[in-house]
């Protein structure tokens, strides 16, 4: 096999590559920091000739050409898979839409699904001497994705990290139906969290306290996951490992503070194992042609079985409110989409089956409003139209700035009792009397 000669053969221009697609066909951009750039440029011209186009994609690390043609609702559907800041202002022009999922299960989606894309783009880093290109950071569902696409089109971008991984982290040439080389743009960053706040920092406090040596690690994003990993990486904890959804920088940091070794790990010993990363550019260099990172298909570093196969598995994610009874929402404000489901709940199941796993739902007290009115996140009922990203029975220890909390076995009224003993001092009066309302409050609870 002469994987030069098949190169030359299908290289192409994003031009020429994009006349693939057709009216009515579902298309897949990639994902996170694989969505095309070039590709993405050369679709916005092909797009009004078009109708009904239904792209696939998510966590959208930067503003699309095809979001600026005009009237994109007319020619097209995004549907996300996790939506960011970017596609919630798509959604109010109506022609972007969230899709409800369980992380881990997407690769099955896509295998499964009655609707394969007939067309898949993405960004890849160059082959290797073997004929493979890395999917980057972005192992995910990729696979699962080609799999089923009757078109594959790669574009290659010389700064894209090689990432290194087990199974399903690549793909081959052969496999390939068209390669277009771009202008090779920086590979798209997630701002570093800002400082940590006060309120960070006591949560954060809480969480390592009750993290052993030796325990593995999956942190979320946000402000609260990231100070609680500057604390890891200031600790005295040793021998830690790595098995999560999303590798974020703190991982860096406590990579480079000497804190990972891997070593206790039962499975994947020694290597650090994520389905997609995303941040700054000392993440993506950490993580290229890095033996110890290893990046593999969501289907596995999800999969509760493998979660919970690993000791002390310590998981760590943020939510936007909880209710009394013990429902978290960590995806909307209403009706609102503002994220997605993502893995959050696998997590939680996984760590809780894990020997000594402990899974921690964090979040501020209070949040203040844009008029400056200061509002408690603990409320007696979710808003009308939160979704329940983790129900009542399966959150395990709920942390503000406050306290910490295991919420596992309790009943409704010791459940509520627990929740409000963590809110913000100035709203635990109208909580309780919000409890008894509810009837989940009985006279001798504590106020």
């Amino acid at each position: 096999m002469d994987l030069k000669q098949m190169y030359a053969d299908k290289l192409t221009t994003a031009e020429e590559a994009v006349k693939a697609v057709n009216s009515g066909d579902w298309v897949d951009f990639g994902w996170c920091t694989g969505t095309p750039v070039a590709l993405d440029a050369a679709m916005a011209g092909r797009l009004p000739e078009l109708t009904d186009v239904n792209f696939r994609g998510g966590i959208l690390m930067k503003p699309l050409a095809i979001f600026g043609i005009d009237n994109p609702a007319e020619h097209m559907t995004w549907n996300s898979w996790h939506m960011g800041g970017l596609e919630r202002k798509a959604i109010a022009q109506g022609f972007s839409f969230y899709a409800p999922i369980r992380y881990s299960e997407l690769p099955r989606y896509y295998r499964d699904i009655d609707t394969p894309s007939r067309v898949a783009m993405f960004q890849v880093a160059p082959m290797d001497d073997h004929g493979f290109f890395s999917f980057g950071p972005n192992a995910s569902h990729m696979m699962a994705m080609c799999d089923r696409a009757e078109v594959i089109i790669v574009e290659v971008n010389q700064n894209m990290p090689r990432c290194l991984g087990g199974f399903e982290e690549g793909i081959h040439i052969s496999k390939v139906d068209m390669i277009v080389e771009g202008d090779n743009p920086a590979i798209a960053a997630m701002g570093a969290a800002g400082p940590a706040t006060a309120v960070d920092e006591a949560v954060a406090k809480y969480i390592v306290d009750e993290i052993p040596d030796g325990a593995c690690l999956q942190l979320g994003i946000g402000g609260m996951p990231n100070a609680v990993g500057s604390l890891i990486a200031k600790s005295d904890l040793k021998d830690l490992g790595i098995h999560t959804e999303m590798y974020v920088d703190a991982f860096v940091d406590i990579a480079n503070a000497g804190k990972i070794t891997g070593l206790r790990k039962s499975i994947d010993k020694g290597r650090q194992v994520y389905a997609f990363a995303a941040g700054t550019q000392k993440l993506y260099d950490y993580l290229n042609d890095n033996p110890e990172c290893m990046s593999a298909p969501v289907e596995y570093t999800n999969d509760i079985r493998q979660i919970s196969a690993l000791d002390n598995f310590i998981s760590i994610n943020n939510a936007v409110d909880i209710d009394l009874f013990g429902q978290v929402n960590a995806e909307s404000a209403g009706t609102k989409q503002i994220s997605g489901a993502g893995g959050q709940l696998d997590f939680v199941l996984g760590a809780y089956l894990s020997r000594g796993g402990k899974s921690f739902i964090c979040m501020s007290s209070t949040f203040t409003t844009k008029d400056g009115t200061v509002k408690s996140r603990i409320r007696p009922t979710l808003a009308d139209g939160s979704i329940v990203t983790d129900t009542r029975a399966n959150v395990h220890y709920f942390v503000t700035e406050y306290g910490l909390v295991n919420l596992k076995g309790l009943s409704s009224w010791q459940k509520a009792e627990a929740i409000i003993s963590v809110a913000h001092p100035d709203f635990r009066d109208e909580l309780i009397a919000d409890a008894e309302k509810m009837h989940i409050w009985k006279a001798s609870n504590k106020r």
